[in-house]
């Protein structure tokens, strides 16, 4: 494929009201605390959503921000495409009660199932659609409510999620700006060491599977980590031998914020200095989809992507799924 094909014209991001702090953990009854969450995972707080608020709602906020740093009206959306693993509804997709929350009356619109790597997989179908003729103007959000599928009684995996949602706005490439290169890729031999085990269309909720708490989140964190640092490092190196590049070449690396451990090993395998890396997982947690694009649109406002940056992104998630993509801003 000849790149770029497209690029990002705007960025915005959205969470919920409620911040929560890992001391708040103690008063759930838990056997943790604040130094034992911020030692293993760099988390100091997340944000929950609260009882009127979706998915849809704060994804549409997130949405409406990035518009209007494109300059986009919802009458010019082609396509929403979001990614998500906790969509509010299993029917319709969520992308469509977004465009119907948007007044996106023309656009086509569909949910995309690759957990963490969500986003970076449904930007890649982004620019296929752009570089087939099919759309002129895309919005890509990835977007989580974890905290309504995690266990609340299991220490390893509560700490770790946030809701929230990112969004973009993808547009023509003009001036060689975009994207340059993308890698993604997937093995479903390890689905169960990070999956919601019953809850599906293969084993419905029942009043036994919701007590017995296997239609929530469970995750076998040690082979995780070890599989997400080898795939992550590897999809850096993919992605910078597509976009011809080198890691001295790279302006800023934003990965998936899953924990300060990943990201810190991702950046030395890849030869990127910390002080190119944005983190951001201290003060949102792990929100999946929503990772990456939250992180970008906080370095768009801190300054830290200048005009003709290279930002490479890279992710990790559940499936197993991983991917990777190089943009010139």
């Amino acid at each position: 494929m000849k790149r770029p094909f497209a690029m990002i014209a705007g960025t915005g991001y959205a969470v919920p009201k409620r911040r929560m702090s890992n001391d708040e953990f103690l008063a759930l009854g838990l056997e943790t605390n604040d130094e034992w969450i911020r030692d293993r995972t760099g988390i100091r707080y997340r944000y929950v959503a609260g009882p009127d608020e979706t998915l849809t709602s704060i994804s549409t906020e997130a949405a409406r921000l990035a518009m209007q740093a494109a300059g986009v009206t919802a009458a010019e959306l082609d396509v929403i495409i979001l990614g998500t693993a906790s969509a509010d509804h299993l029917l319709p997709s969520t992308a469509v009660e977004i465009q119907a929350a948007l007044g996106a009356t023309r656009a086509a619109a569909f949910d995309l199932s690759a957990a963490c790597s969500g986003w970076l997989y449904g930007m890649q179908v982004a620019e296929g659609l752009m570089a087939s003729g099919n759309a002129e103007t895309i919005l890509v959000i990835g977007g989580e409510l974890l905290t309504r599928i995690i266990n609340w009684k299991d220490r390893n995996t509560v700490v770790l999620f946030g809701d929230g949602a990112g969004a973009t706005v993808l547009k023509r490439s003009t001036k060689g700006r975009g994207i340059l290169s993308a890698y993604m890729r997937s093995d479903g031999t390890l689905a169960n060491l990070l999956h919601r085990p019953k809850g599906g269309a293969a084993d419905p909720s029942t009043p036994e599977i919701i007590a017995e708490g296997s239609d929530k989140i469970h995750m076998s964190g040690r082979e995780v980590f070890k599989n997400a640092v080898r795939s992550m490092a590897d999809a850096c190196d993919r992605a910078l031998d597509g976009a011809k590049m080198s890691a001295a070449d790279i302006d800023l690396l934003i990965p998936h914020q899953a924990n300060v451990r990943i990201i810190e090993a991702t950046a030395k395998h890849a030869g990127i200095p910390m002080e190119k890396v944005f983190v951001n997982v201290d003060r949102f947690g792990n929100t999946s989809a929503a990772s990456i694009p939250i992180a970008l649109d906080e370095a768009v406002k801190a300054g830290r992507v200048k005009d003709g940056a290279v930002v490479l992104f890279v992710a990790f998630g559940a499936g197993f799924t991983w991917g990777s993509m190089v943009v010139r801003c």
